[in-house]
């Protein structure tokens, strides 16, 4: 056969990464010979056909803007400098370890690092920086890492544009001047806490927002432009504070705008943010209660968890969520964006991807904004390995393009989607890509109650909302023989065997609402084995508001099966993920939902077609 048996062009290839490794290694013999880059003046050793160059000890970091040390490893290619550069950015809590491996494959016991590690990227010819945000591991995280005084005050911002993403920017800054990373072939990626630096950064694009809040152009102490080129953030949000107290204001059809969540201010994932709190107690830097008004996570969650009515204080914190915290305010021209966030993930739902995928294809019809949906994510997520071999390979063709101009991108506007199965970890329905979002529901399946309802905080437990509350039940196709309370406001249909895709929409009126109070909504599955959550959602009420509403659940795509029954619940609670009002009383009447499916309208199975058209 022509070119040789695949053996032998393996064997070929994996000589030839020799020889440019050999090339490539530092030697005391004469001229000639090249030395690899030393990063940050760092001792690269060759390994796995890369060269790793680590922060081997605390004397090692690097000092950051403002000084702080941060712990960073690059991982380098077999290639001369300058390199297209990707940093891999960790969650919280986490390290610069969470996305390091020994091989392209990652670690065994954890599917999201498939193809998605410092190995693998380098390898294809990048320079990879991981490197542990300020706060947390040996960037003055851990008790034994701080060094005073420089890190005196090294604790972490909450992925704030003035500290974790500047510190983002001066290292690719320095790794600039050294002549190691190309200023303008840079990606930026990363999971749940990284991906909300890395949505931040692609908006920042080719600017830095300083302490003082000021933005300024990117360029490195050399006097090197810099730029972000494309960005891949995983699981993380586009608006924090909608992500952690959502006011049911975001419809997936429609543009938001960069204030939608803060009028009003939502309702607070109440056991979501109390473990999100504790993870940054026991393993990252707090900063001490009333230190610093850019940083006091602890008096902030008080705050916050102590319920409406919301004053000065907590209404100033959430505008510092939007501008400095957040990505949509910097503008409408961020670098190309692939984004993927979870149907099953109770902090960070697909919500989070489509706000700004809206957001940006609002103000621009060809905005270059990709998004993969699927069972991924925190706490309830499958996070099947499935679906990583597809999300990372598209993840991986995407830097390809807007790095090295290759071509097999996701193309702009497109959504990869994949389901919920049961049991955990089951894909299903399998991979399906359309060229946007609105073409991914292509059926409607339309309930309306015939009764009113009064709605309040209900008992002060709620036993579903307990069964099911995300941070102490991980599995999403767990099941209960529990009813529903008696409070409750249910729509009912027999299954027709269909595939739920995306967000239901509900319509309902309400009574003069004299106070704040919620509606909270869940979306089940009644089967012979017990009833199973499949989607929820929250819909915040103002003191006064009466008339129409109209909110949405978060979504998911999940198969309900023929004869099931779906049930379509409105509560005054769901705690604890929902912080629960009180004291409130409001009517409820003249209920419908739109649940979207990817069955085309059928009669005689009761589908129509999407709202929009009917």
């Amino acid at each position: 056969m022509a070119g040789g048996s695949r053996v032998g062009r393996v064997r070929i290839l994996a000589a030839a990464v020799a020889i440019v490794a050999t090339l490539w290694l530092p030697s005391s013999a004469g001229a000639g010979v090249v030395a690899i880059p030393s990063p940050f003046g760092h001792v690269c050793t060759a390994q796995n056909g890369v060269f790793f160059c680590p922060t081997a000890s605390d004397s090692q970091r690097v000092p950051s803007f403002d000084g702080v040390p941060l712990d960073v490893d690059v991982t380098l290619p077999a290639a001369k400098p300058p390199y297209p550069a990707i940093v891999m950015l960790h969650g919280f809590p986490g390290t610069k370890a969470s996305f390091e491996a020994t091989s392209s494959s990652g670690s065994p016991s954890s599917t999201q690092t498939y193809h998605y590690n410092n190995v693998y990227f380098a390898q294809r010819g990048y320079a990879v920086i991981n490197y542990s945000a300020r706060g947390f591991g040996r960037s003055c995280g851990d008790s034994s890492s701080r060094t005073a005084p420089a890190c005196n005050r090294g604790w972490f911002h909450f992925a704030d544009q003035r500290w974790e993403a500047h510190d983002t920017q001066f290292l690719l800054s320095t790794l600039a001047d050294e002549g190691i990373v190309n200023p303008g072939r840079i990606g930026v990626t990363g999971t749940s806490y990284g991906g909300g630096q890395s949505m931040e950064l692609a908006f920042l694009r080719d600017r830095i927002r300083m302490t003082s809040g000021a933005l300024i152009p990117w360029k490195s102490p050399g006097g090197k432009s810099l730029h972000i080129s494309a960005a891949w953030p995983r699981w993380g949000w586009s608006d924090f504070l909608d992500a952690a107290a959502p006011n049911g204001r975001f419809l997936d059809y429609r543009t938001p705008g960069v204030n939608q969540s803060i009028k009003p201010i939502g309702v607070p994932k109440q056991s979501v943010l109390n473990r999100l709190y504790l993870g940054g107690v026991i393993l990252g830097y707090l900063a001490p209660a009333g230190a610093d008004p850019t940083a006091d996570l602890g008096t902030w969650k008080n705050k916050f968890l102590a319920g409406e009515p919301y004053g000065s204080y907590v209404s100033g914190v959430a505008k510092q969520f939007i501008k400095y915290k957040s990505a949509l305010s910097l503008g409408t021209t961020p670098a190309p964006l692939l984004v993927m966030n979870g149907w099953t993930d109770p902090i960070f739902p697909v919500t989070e991807a489509l706000r700004a995928y809206n957001y940006l294809r609002g103000h621009h019809k060809k905005a270059a904004v990709s998004l993969q949906l699927g069972d991924v994510g925190h706490f309830r997520a499958g996070n099947a390995l499935g679906a990583y071999k597809v999300f990372n390979g598209q993840g991986s063709a995407f830097f390809d393009h807007y790095l090295k101009g290759q071509s097999g991108q996701p193309k702009a506007g497109s959504v990869t989607a994949m389901g919920q199965g049961c049991p955990k970890g089951k894909v299903a329905p399998g991979k399906l890509t359309v060229s946007s979002y609105s073409k991914f529901a292509r059926g409607d399946i339309h309930l309306a109650a015939t009764k009113s309802k009064s709605l309040g905080p209900g008992p002060s437990t709620d036993p579903l909302g307990k069964a099911f509350d995300p941070v102490s039940n991980g599995d999403p196709c767990s099941t209960v023989t529990n009813g529903l309370p008696k409070d409750s406001l249910v729509l009912s249909l027999k299954s027709p065997g269909f595939t739920l895709a995306g967000a239901t929409t509900i319509s309902a009126t309400i009574g003069n609402n004299k106070k704040f109070g919620q509606i909270d909504a869940r979306l089940w599955d009644v089967t012979k084995s017990g009833r199973r959550l499949i989607d929820i959602g929250t819909y915040r009420l103002k003191p006064g508001q009466k008339g129409q509403v109209t909110f949405q659940l978060f979504g998911n795509e999940y198969t309900f099966a023929k004869k099931d029954k779906l049930q379509l619940e409105l509560v005054g609670h769901d705690a604890p993920m929902f912080l629960r009002d009180p004291s409130f009383k409001v009517s409820v009447s003249n209920v419908t939902a739109d649940i979207p499916t990817r069955d085309k309208p059928s009669a005689a199975r009761g589908i129509l077609p999407p709202p929009s058209l009917h």
